[in-house]
Formats: C-alpha cells, structure tokens, sequence
C-alpha cells in the first residue's frame, strides 16, 4: 500500500526555547483512518497545519501525494480546524454555494444530503445555530470534498455525546475507501472502534504507530486504556 503523506526529518520551533518537532520521520497509508493521539501541548495540531500548509517546516521534507506541501497538495487535503472559522452571517445554503465555487472536488449533493441526516435546515443562518451544529456543518464541509486527505482536528469536542454516532457514521460513510483520514481527539473511547491506526505522540516524538487491532490483542486492552498507561501523570 503507497504512502499519502511521507515526513523525513523534520524540524519545526516557534522559538528558540519552543522546539515542537525535531527529526521527525513518519509516514501515513492511503485507505486509512488513523488516530492521532495525545495530551495537550503534544504536537497534534503543529502537525496537523503542517500538512494543511498552515505552518511551514524549518528543516526536513512534507509530501503529500507525492507533492510538497503547497498549492498541489492543498487540493487533495480537505482540512477541519478546531476552532469554526464559517462566516456566521451566512446562511448555510450560501455556505455550501462557497465550498461548490471554491473547491473543484466539492460534492454539492452529497453536502445537502449529510444536512439532511443531521436534520440541519440549509436556510437558517450560521449564528443562529447551536454550538453542535456550527460543528456539524463545518464537518459536512469538510467531508463533502473527494479529497485524498481529510485532516481532522478534534471534530467531535463540542458536540453532545447523543451526536457523536451521527457525527462518527458521517466521517465513514461519507470518504473515498482509497482517502486516508488523519483524526486528532481527546475523546479515544468514542472513536477507537473506527481506527485502523493509532499514533501516540509525546513532545513531538512518535512514541507508538501501530496497527490499533493488533496493539489490542497485545496489549489486551483498549486503545483509550493504554493511552491512559502511557500518558499518565
């Protein structure tokens, strides 16, 4: 199986005193859901706007599909922030029109259709929805491109536990087989069942890559307990 994203020595600091990755090598399968875990301050969302090109690298390489990071690879990234960033004076509908203009491999009828299960009504405007459906439609956004990589930064934190297997089953049922998705969560428990991957990373070390079914069965627990194991305090 062909590699989507390939990492060789990379190294990336905000400040002399703040050196987030150093040496960094990794590499992520097409056709994979992995999950990208770890405590806060760990270097999560650094990697993850690193592959979005949101932050550039001081030393190594970043491809994805084969490209550097820049304006090939951004085309097959589809990229979800932690924060929402939607322009909340508009209506979703309008939302939706933006993406279809913007993005050559946005699935217009897909977006409507993923509303449509969410019960999330395309004429309101953004600012009058819930906190959990601005998540909702960013996520939809994000999911309705056919894209070869779908970066995922933290996409169910705000959203009530009764949405999560909604949210969940629209991240599967919604990417190509052969897209990989690349998910950084705080909530494992919720989420581990999807995973084909797992990523443990620790100050900006890859401290476990492993295939999540096989480190159960040698582990002989969940993937939420042995991250508890790792990372405790």
């Amino acid at each position: 199986m062909s590699n989507i994203v390939e990492i060789n020595g990379l190294h990336k600091q905000y400040s002399k005193k703040k050196v987030v990755f150093h040496n960094l090598n990794l590499n992520l399968e097409s056709g994979k859901i992995i999950g990208l875990l770890g405590p806060n301050g760990s270097g999560k969302t650094t990697l993850i706007k690193l592959l979005a090109g949101l932050l550039k690298e001081e030393k190594g390489s970043v491809t994805i599909g084969g490209h550097q990071v820049g304006h090939e690879s951004k085309a097959i990234v589809s990229y979800l922030p932690e924060r929402t960033y939607l322009n909340e004076n508009l209506k979703v509908k309008q939302v939706i029109n933006i993406f279809k203009d913007f993005y050559a491999d946005f699935d217009e009828a897909r977006a409507y259709h993923m509303m449509d299960l969410l019960k999330i009504d395309t004429n309101m405007i953004i600012k009058k929805l819930s906190k959990g459906n601005k998540e909702k439609v960013q996520l939809i956004m994000v999911m309705s491109r056919r894209a070869k990589l779908y970066l995922l930064d933290e996409p169910i934190a705000g959203v009530d536990p009764a949405a999560r297997d909604y949210i969940i089953e629209t991240i599967l049922s919604n990417f190509d087989s052969e897209a990989s998705i690349l998910i950084s969560t705080h909530l494992i428990s919720d989420i581990e069942n999807i995973l084909d991957d797992v990523i443990f990373i620790k100050d900006g070390n890859i401290v476990c890559h492993q295939d999540a079914d096989s480190l159960r069965q040698e582990k002989g627990q969940s993937i939420d307990e042995i991250f508890r194991e790792v990372f405790r305090c």
